[in-house]
């Protein structure tokens, strides 16, 4: 199907984006890599009579170590993620997850940052980012402020973001010593979005047993969320109590359902790949 008629605009800086967008108001769509918006375009979900392509703005596009942290630009595609050589040793989580995302076509085009500004209950960067305790920078023709990943995952599709904001930036805690990450997902046949996806970073004390433990959960509810009852039952203990934690991985949440999975099956897999994903992050820690 053929997208409604827009307007296309191709900003030269963010200030100029930023200007357009709030010009233009709802009837506005920003468009980064295109993987999100356009589909739905095509599917007449979306009918934005104008698009502000920020694609061509280069400064969003980078990978640093500041102030003790991670930041990522907004435009920064999936593959420079699942590549870069220090998020592999600094914070793994984010190209392990960068890796299960489409296909390569995919990962050489689509943004991280147009894919959480998206909000699809199935993607898997929210779950990494909840995990993580990642936080959003949103710029507007008002300033700039960071949004905390567990404030800005609404509902469906729905975002924290106030009308004319735009993200520019992300940025992610390092892993700590005696840490390990994973991300474990059951991958749609058809789409390749996640059914399930679970990230995890676990921090082990010198005995071995779970010093913290961070879940994200993404495909399950109508936004990613913290599976913080894994979390409770699983910190203090040893790596040996991962299945009985990981079965709270769907406790107090409403699971979705379609013809692929039904809602009681997402539980079901939920806690299947929460297990596999604590597991791995548990391997991954005694080895650092």
């Amino acid at each position: 199907m053929i997208p409604e008629p827009f307007e296309y605009h191709v900003p030269k800086t963010l200030e100029e984006a930023a200007q357009l967008i709030a010009q233009y108001g709802e009837e506005g769509k920003v468009l980064a890599g295109g993987h999100s918006l356009v589909p739905m375009m095509k599917l007449r979900l979306a009918s934005p009579r104008h698009l502000v392509d920020i694609a061509r703005l280069d400064g969003l596009r980078y990978i640093t170590e500041k102030d003790g942290r991670i930041e990522i630009g907004a435009l920064t595609t999936h593959y420079r993620i699942e590549s870069s050589s220090l998020l592999k040793e600094k914070c793994p989580l984010l190209p392990l997850t960068a890796r299960e995302i489409g296909d390569v076509q995919v990962r050489n085009k689509g943004t991280l940052g147009g894919s959480l500004a998206h909000a699809d209950p199935a993607a898997d960067w929210p779950a990494a980012a909840v995990a993580l305790g990642a936080e959003l920078k949103a710029v507007s023709t008002n300033g700039e402020r960071w949004i905390p990943a567990s404030e800005f995952f609404v509902d469906l599709m729905m975002t924290s973001l106030a009308p004319g904001e735009i993200v520019t930036a992300i940025r992610f805690p390092l892993l700590p010593a005696c840490s390990g990450d994973a991300y474990a997902k059951h991958h749609h046949p058809a789409s390749g979005f996640a059914v399930v996806g679970v990230a995890a970073r676990l921090t082990l004390d010198e005995k071995g047993h779970v010093k913290s433990a961070r879940v994200g959960i993404t495909g399950i509810a109508a936004a990613a969320y913290r599976a913080v009852e894994v979390e409770k039952a699983i910190t203090g203990k040893t790596p040996k109590n991962l299945q009985q934690a990981a079965s709270h991985a769907a406790d107090g949440i409403e699971a979705n359902g379609d013809l692929y999975a039904s809602a009681e099956y997402r539980v079901h897999l939920a806690a299947v790949y929460a297990e596999k994903a604590l597991t791995a992050a548990a391997k991954s820690a005694k080895q650092h």
